[in-house]
């Protein structure tokens, strides 16, 4: 079993009020949550997650899957008291939900799973991604991911908040994301949807390339309790650029019926 040390940050909200965990897209960090989680701290015990190598959390010693991240997600929050949770993640953040519903269901009450589908397009193309950042790091990507992961909008009126997604990208240690990589070419969860009763919510950015509304969509329709819904004038990082759209999307869902 791997040994992944991942940080938590500090919980905001009641502390009485349900806990709702929040994941990162890869490349990214907990930032990427910012402004959204301060509007569900309103609602929820909010608490939030860097990948390996990510923000505040230190880099991977070896390879990991996708489960090894969700064991870890929840044996930390074991560790502090958290038996019972609702869970929202953008990406790789997104198939660590899905992951924790299909093996640690008694402990979700609930996912939203933004910008991810129950598999990847195209296994190959993660392993030279792995490939490319083990040998250029990922100062590689930093160019085009700007234009992958925000809408126009975003760039042109949250310009400066998306700036410092793409320096978190260049921080990010070159093998955890070349790791996180292999993971998401591994990843693959449609053999178990229609087994996995989670109430479930898609969601997709409108302008989303990376994974289009298709990929949402077949999740959702996999899934007994899967549900879909669109985030406006977003791509692939939702709730950095719409928050309060994102936001009330998931209070809506997570404590409706």
């Amino acid at each position: 079993m791997v040994n992944l040390q991942i940080t938590f940050g500090e919980p905001h909200g009641a502390t009485d009020a349900p806990c709702l965990v929040l994941g990162h897209s890869l490349g990214t960090s907990s930032a990427l949550w910012a402004d959204a989680a301060a509007l569900l701290a309103k609602h929820f015990r909010v608490v939030t997650w860097d990948l390996p190598g990510h923000g505040a959390s230190p880099a991977a010693d070896d390879a990991f899957t996708i489960s090894d991240l969700s064991d870890a997600v929840v044996g930390q929050l074991g560790a502090r008291g958290v038996s019972k949770f609702l869970y929202a993640g953008v990406s790789i953040g997104g198939t660590v939900g899905m992951d924790v519903a299909r093996r640690h269901a008694e402990r979700v009450d609930a996912v939203a799973v933004i910008s991810a589908g129950a598999n990847v397009d195209a296994p190959a193309a993660w392993a030279e991604r792995a490939a490319l950042v083990r040998s250029e790091g990922t100062e590689a990507l930093a160019a085009g991911s700007l234009q992958r992961w925000f809408a126009p909008a975003t760039r042109e009126h949250r310009g400066e908040r998306a700036a410092s997604m793409i320096e978190e990208l260049r921080r990010a240690d070159d093998r955890s994301y070349a790791w996180a990589c292999e993971a998401l070419a591994a990843y693959d969860v449609s053999p178990d949807l229609s087994r996995m009763d989670v109430r479930a919510l898609a969601l997709w950015g409108e302008y989303d390339q990376l994974v289009p509304e298709r990929k949402s969509a077949e999740l959702a329709r996999g899934l007994p309790r899967g549900s879909l819904q669109c985030v406006p004038d977003a791509a692939h990082a939702a709730p950095l650029e719409q928050p309060t759209t994102v936001s009330d999307l998931l209070v809506d869902f997570f404590l409706g019926p």
